[in-house]
């Protein structure tokens, strides 16, 4: 598959063109640290996957990382006669791309994406600055057709080895509340206890940020959580041994927050007990049930015709 990396002395971020745009790579140089986790099977061309269930073609061939997810999010689902499969179609297509800037100061390339069951187009760009360990992140969704869209819009980012360790804390703004959720792929379905996730239900004293959690070793579990309540700039922070991640959002577009934690949980496919790892992934709408479940309860986002949405958000290494 096609990639292409954004480079400077202390960032090499590299994307997957041929898949999504799939960050595979977000190596801070430094401390030659990568921040991005691989699955047990690693990342494989779609295109190559042997067919099966609607949500086989996403997992078989997510190898960790980050992704884009557009207009769905979740499980399969149904909506305005169209199906979509798990977490819905760009993350498996391939995408163009054009570079805009590559200069002494910055490189700044744009990607593009056009939907095959919905009539919207996605223009993404990456910037990255001379001596900035930041990723900024533009974006802009567009409505090509005539009639109103509903759509989920979300970044699916996961962390795990080689950054992420037994020991790691997850930083929020205060006062942020948790909605719990039944995951659909565990192998024994159960109701997220609050005391699991330990989230603020209300505000710290002092107004500070609070911590949202002490990953533990080995829980066995393998739940969800949407966390919202998040300020119009919203942020979570992710630190291990001194070294962090700091991701930044617009809420206006994105309110929730995914808290997925697979701690060998999962005995059956597609995991079966191999993978520790969290997701910490600014969306749109909740559940992670697909498109329809969003539009009952009113969380997903819609577009007039021939109307246009922009977000951004960036990603940038913290070292303590």
């Amino acid at each position: 598959m096609r990639a292409l990396s954004l480079e400077n002395e202390r960032l090499r971020v590299s994307v997957l063109i041929d898949k999504g745009c799939d960050v595979f790579e977000f190596l801070y140089k430094p401390q030659d640290l990568d921040f991005v986790w691989f699955t047990a099977n690693g990342f494989r061309n779609p295109r190559l996957v042997p067919p099966g269930d609607p949500a086989g073609l996403f997992i078989d061939s997510y190898g960790g990382g980050w992704q884009e997810v557009l207009p769905s999010g979740g499980s399969p689902s149904h909506h305005a006669g169209a199906s979509y499969g798990q977490h819905g179609e760009i993350a498996l297509l391939p995408w163009d791309y054009e570079l805009v800037e590559d200069s002494e100061q910055a490189v700044v390339v744009r990607m593009l994406v056009a939907c095959l069951r919905a009539p919207l187009r996605l223009v993404k760009e990456l910037r990255l600055e001379a001596g900035s360990a930041r990723l900024e992140v533009s974006e802009l969704v567009i409505n090509e057709s005539a009639t109103d869209v509903s759509f989920m819009w979300g970044q699916h980012l996961a962390f795990g080895a080689p950054f992420l360790m037994p020991g790691a804390r997850i930083t929020l703004p205060d006062g942020i509340e948790g909605i719990p959720h039944v995951r659909a792929l565990t192998a024994a379905p159960r109701r997220v206890a609050p005391e699991r996730f330990r989230w603020p239900h209300a505000s710290s004293p002092d107004g500070d940020p609070v911590d949202l959690a002490v990953l533990p070793d080995e829980s066995g579990s393998s739940d969800i959580v949407y966390l919202t309540g998040f300020p119009e700039h919203a942020w979570y922070e992710v630190t291990c041994h001194g070294t962090g991640l700091r991701v930044g959002w617009d809420a206006r577009v994105m309110p929730y927050l995914w808290f997925w934690q697979e701690f060998h949980g999962t005995a059956d496919y597609p995991w079966y007990t191999r993978h520790w790892n969290i997701g910490l992934e600014p969306f749109s709408s909740y559940p992670t049930n697909g498109l329809a479940d969003a539009v009952s309860n009113g969380t997903a986002l819609a577009l007039a015709g021939h109307a246009q949405r922009s977000f951004s958000f960036f990603a940038e290494v913290i070292a303590l």
